[in-house]
């Protein structure tokens, strides 16, 4: 069993910088930890659900759409079971739904939301212009 909540969503200006983290716990995860993979995916009003960065729990290879490249950086803290992701030079277009999801399947294709087996309840990005 596993459980995640984001936290660190909120309102701010189109140039600034922002951090969500999400906290995973359960027994599941803290057996199996070393095979799950971590994304952040983001969901805008009238879109689908898209992907935005994930990382491998073991090895820490990170992976990013393209819109994401060069502003976000994702990180994991073994530690503290925690996964961020900083966003730095946001966007209008940024503004979204953030979603953290836990896979446990090596071979799955992080970019896609299908992939992954649990899901956080979402924190809300808004970027004003």
């Amino acid at each position: 069993q596993v459980q995640l909540v984001e936290s660190g969503g909120g309102l701010l200006q189109a140039g600034g910088s922002l951090r969500l983290s999400c906290a995973a716990s359960g027994r599941t995860f803290s057996s199996y930890s070393s095979s799950y993979s971590m994304g952040w995916f983001r969901q805008a009003p009238g879109k689908e659900r898209e992907f935005v960065a994930a990382i491998r729990w073991r090895s820490s290879n990170t992976y990013y759409a393209d819109s994401a490249k060069g502003r976000f950086t994702i990180s994991r803290d073994k530690a503290k079971n925690t996964v961020s992701l900083q966003m730095n030079s946001l966007k209008p277009e940024d503004t979204a739904v953030y979603y953290c999801a836990a896979d446990r399947n090596y071979y799955s294709d992080l970019s896609e939301a299908g992939s992954y087996d649990v899901w956080g309840q979402g924190t809300q990005v808004t970027v004003s212009s």
